[in-house]
């Protein structure tokens, strides 16, 4: 191990983990555009939203100035099951790469769900049970989400229906029992049993689906059942709000042991881990306290910060959800079958869309190949099989320390490891198998996407 006077696992103890979360609107200077109505255009207000989402997440979500926003003490509890999650010193992959660089990554993947999304599920679950509903529903691409919504409304007893990607539902069926057996209902989508999932079969059909038709269908199940409310796992604002734990824990484990990073990766599809992860070094950034390099890490098969368009656009296929301002594909863009890992929405977080757009955020986007090679790398030296969608990031981080062993830099790097791989093993078996494919779309094919976007005057 290299001389950094840090442990190889760096745990905080129980009691220091946060009791807040950070919200980092509170030191944006360029605030993220509000959610509007697709009617009025008009910015959403806490009534137009209450029959989507529970009140409480209403007011998260619409809260652009409260700094820090205390933690349920039953969700602390709660997280106490899992957390402190460890930041973790890669020594042996430095020491595979043969690099001056110094890597760590916040490690996820410590607890039932298998990832970072139980942050928020279980936040989402505690308001739903507060409110006295009944259930609420959701979508899920890869089965992360879904998976950790399940298990939080089964320690609330919760009803819980999920409107998984069908191209995920076939291809993970273990994502999908575990689901099943923590109580949900799981339905592939787009299905026959709503009037989105109909629609979008007769005007695409044999599609394999998308998040954002699985957003429709979750949505209007939940507005047309009583009692039930829609949840999301990713892009907003409430839902980086609850992630915000994640680089809170980072931060405070670096300023413990003295590590200072210079370049802070994590994959982004919607924005949740990603802006959990940055979002309190941000926040240091913003206030002129310390500086960062950030890189998002997105499909080159779905490349909505790289390739998409800063504008509003309808956040679901079905057109049922309000509008956001973010980069976009267009609601229309559905990513190729062959697409292994999750990051499948068409959209990005309005957070990291402004911050990205106001410069305080790099892009990169990587091939499926190249992101599975850097996943058996990691598994080989560090002992842990990454998720696919950790594995964007992996890929990066390894291209930045074998950066650093050209020019001979000792930076420090660190990323976020979401979660585990053990239920993504048809991917990695068509990868070991050499049956794995790079698809990158043409302009053509971004085009059709483009072109459903509405042009508004804003």
């Amino acid at each position: 191990m290299k001389d950094l006077n840090v442990p190889y696992k760096i745990y905080l103890e129980e009691k220091e983990i946060p009791t807040a979360w950070y919200n980092v609107r509170a030191d944006m200077v360029n605030k993220p555009a509000p959610l509007i109505h697709p009617g009025t255009l008009q910015p959403l207000s806490f009534e137009d939203m209450q029959p989507i989402f529970c009140d409480e997440l209403i007011r998260q979500e619409l809260d652009d100035t409260t700094q820090m926003i205390p933690i349920p003490d039953e969700v602390l509890q709660f997280y106490k099951m899992y957390r402190p999650s460890p930041l973790i010193h890669a020594v042996f992959l430095e020491r595979a790469l043969d690099t001056p660089a110094h890597i760590f990554y916040k490690f996820e993947g410590n607890n039932t769900s298998g990832s970072h999304k139980l942050n928020s599920a279980i936040a989402q679950a505690y308001y739903a049970k507060k409110q006295g509903l009944k259930g609420v529903t959701t979508e899920t691409g890869a089965g992360q989400w879904g998976t950790a919504l399940s298990m939080a409304c089964a320690f609330f007893k919760l009803d819980c229906k999920v409107y998984m990607v069908k191209v995920s539902y076939e291809q993970k069926p273990f994502r999908r029992e575990v689901m099943r057996t923590y109580g949900a209902s799981v339905t592939p989508s787009p299905s026959m049993d709503t009037n989105i999932g109909r629609k979008i079969n007769e005007e695409y059909p044999g599609t394999t689906g998308s998040l954002g038709c699985a957003i429709s269908e979750a949505v209007e199940a939940a507005t047309s059942t009583p009692g039930y409310r829609y949840e999301l796992g990713s892009v907003l604002n409430q839902v980086l709000l609850h992630q915000s734990i994640i680089g809170q824990e980072t931060l405070a484990a670096c300023k413990k042991y003295g590590i200072r990073p210079d370049i802070i990766i994590g994959c982004a599809g919607g924005g949740s881990n990603l802006g959990g992860l940055i979002s309190p070094f941000m926040g240091e950034k913003l206030r002129g306290e310390a500086d960062y390099r950030f890189i998002a890490v997105e499909p080159a098969s779905c490349p909505s910060f790289t390739r998409g368009r800063f504008v509003y656009d309808f956040c679901d296929t079905g057109k049922v959800c309000p509008m956001a301002k973010m980069y976009t594909l267009g609601h229309g863009f559905i990513p190729s079958a062959n697409h292994a890992g999750g990051l499948r929405y068409h959209g990005m977080s309005p957070i990291l869309s402004q911050l990205y757009a106001d410069g305080y955020i790099e892009a990169r986007a990587v091939e499926q190949t190249s992101v599975f090679a850097a996943a058996t790398t990691f598994a080989r030296t560090e002992g842990i099989l990454p998720a696919p969608e950790s594995s964007h990031a992996i890929r990066v981080a390894i291209d930045e320390a074998l950066r650093c062993k050209e020019t001979g830099e000792e930076k420090t790097i660190i990323f976020g490891l979401t979660g585990t791989g053990y239920f993504d093993m048809t991917a990695y078996e068509n990868y070991n198998n050499g049956n794995m494919t790079d698809y990158i779309p043409t302009d053509e094919d971004l085009e059709k996407g483009f072109a459903g976007i509405p042009n508004l005057p804003l």
